[in-house]
């Protein structure tokens, strides 16, 4: 064969292999472009590199380890921060709780503080959305109808938004319980302005008589004398209480807001409480109310419970029902209204395995609150007068404001304690047959375990 002919054929054999491998190439351009890491993969490459064993578990395909990265199904749709925009924000999330027929979306930040000054919303789906109008980091829903909603926290400039949603179950009625979350809801003196909110007025002394008694006499009949206090009476020395005959102190744990309702802690409650009990003095514990409704007193009994829960306490859980200089927020309540308030109040720490009971003054308890309705409890009555006026019974007495005690520079309420306290055993179950007295005589005192 010639030169000629032998080129000839090559020259064909070579263009026809071009032309193939060219056609090849057409049809198959974008498994090409996904091999060479031009494109991502399709749906049906990916099925059918998985049904070859090429790719396993949507992770791999081949010898490519970065595959996954042109994988859009690779990472969770259901991220939990909304969009990449909201990086760089501050993190914060949501705690859903419900007493009866309400929803409380509280807003936190990581170290599980309420995040205020920022008008976060949310959507409940069936109802619409919802802004922290106040923008105290708190949105409260009320007169839900029972049933289960559904919630999602919307987008806001400059904070990292949970993409969760939260199912929460509202109930027709209200139980009463202690809330886990309550801690979340307790403020300091630091986070509001107190001269508006701590406003209690004691309704005792303006009813007093002028035949009140204000030293510290040992009683008769078997009553223990002892003292209540808060952060009016400033630093107390416990010791020289101690030393002064005091037998037992009740002391002031905490208040709700007569102004903005906030749930604050009195700022000498730890410093008393641990103080009086390393000195031997047994202790109860009083919180001042301002609540408006059942939910609000729910949340007082559970603020008091979270604050007790660490110390041993011998004496009842008393609530101080009084007036907040007439402007308070719950001071307009009829005595039915408050009557049922105190009573979700009286029933939540009842609940919870403490003794409980309410303060007020002789007026007070005979017009402002229904006691038949809260028969059972324990009173703790505050009438200053040589002798009580009041016609029903009382298991401890407030005489006076103006006592004198060792260790304490300021003015202190002194009492009377008629009750069996025995602080050699547990005292937080309600054990009923406590005695105390009536018009000055003492005598049994009818309880729900000990009928008359």
């Amino acid at each position: 064969m010639g030169s000629k002919k032998i080129r000839r054929t090559l020259f064909l054999v070579v263009l026809m292999f071009i032309m193939i491998t060219a056609i090849v190439m057409i049809t198959n351009w974008e498994l090409i472009q996904e091999r060479l890491g031009m494109k991502k993969p399709s749906r049906k490459a990916q099925t059918e590199a998985v049904e070859s064993g090429e790719m396993k578990d949507d992770k791999q395909i081949g010898n490519d380890l970065s595959a996954f990265m042109q994988d859009e199904t690779f990472f969770d749709d259901d991220t939990y921060y909304k969009s990449i925009e909201t990086y760089s924000g501050k993190v914060v999330s949501m705690i859903i709780s419900s007493v009866a027929k309400d929803l409380r979306v509280m807003i936190v930040n990581s170290r599980g503080k309420l995040v205020a000054g920022e008008p976060f919303s949310i959507t409940v789906q069936g109802l619409g959305e919802y802004t922290d109008d106040d923008e105290d980091g708190i949105i409260y829903i009320d007169r839900l109808r029972a049933g289960e909603y559904t919630v999602f926290m919307n987008e806001i400039e400059g904070y990292k938004v949970p993409n969760t949603i939260t199912t929460i179950k509202v109930k027709q009625d209200i139980e009463y319980r202690v809330l886990d979350d309550i801690e979340y809801l307790m403020l300091t003196e630091d986070d509001i302005d107190a001269s508006k909110e701590d406003t209690e007025e004691k309704q005792a002394e303006n009813d007093a008589d002028g035949t009140e008694k204000t030293s510290f006499e040992t009683p008769g009949d078997g009553a223990k004398k002892g003292i209540d206090v808060s952060k009016w009476n400033q630093t107390i020395d416990w010791e020289a209480v101690k030393e002064d005959g005091v037998e037992f102190a009740i002391i002031r744990c905490g208040y709700r807001g007569s102004s903005s309702g906030s749930l604050i802690i009195d700022p000498r409650y730890i410093e008393n409480i641990e103080g009086a009990i390393a000195a031997d003095i047994p202790v109860g514990v009083y919180f001042f109310t301002q609540a408006v409704n059942e939910v609000e007193a729910v949340e007082e009994a559970s603020m008091v419970i979270n604050l007790i829960r660490e110390y041993d306490v011998d004496y009842p859980v008393f609530l101080d029902s009084e007036s907040a200089g007439g402007d308070g927020r719950a001071d307009d309540l009829d005595a039915e209204e408050r009557t049922k308030i105190h009573k979700a109040f009286l029933e939540t720490i009842a609940s919870a395995g403490y003794e409980t009971g309410i303060y007020g003054s002789a007026n007070w308890l005979t017009k402002r609150v229904d006691m038949d309705a809260l028969d059972g409890y324990r009173t703790w009555l505050a009438e200053y007068a040589e002798i009580p006026t009041y016609d029903d019974y009382y298991h401890m007495w407030q005489y006076t404001s103006k006592g004198s005690i060792n260790g304490i520079s300021t003015n202190v309420d002194l009492n009377l304690c008629y009750m069996n306290i025995d602080t050699s055993i547990d005292h937080s179950a309600n054990s009923g047959g406590y005695t105390g007295v009536v018009n000055g005589d003492t005598g049994n005192v009818p309880t729900e375990n000990d009928p008359e």
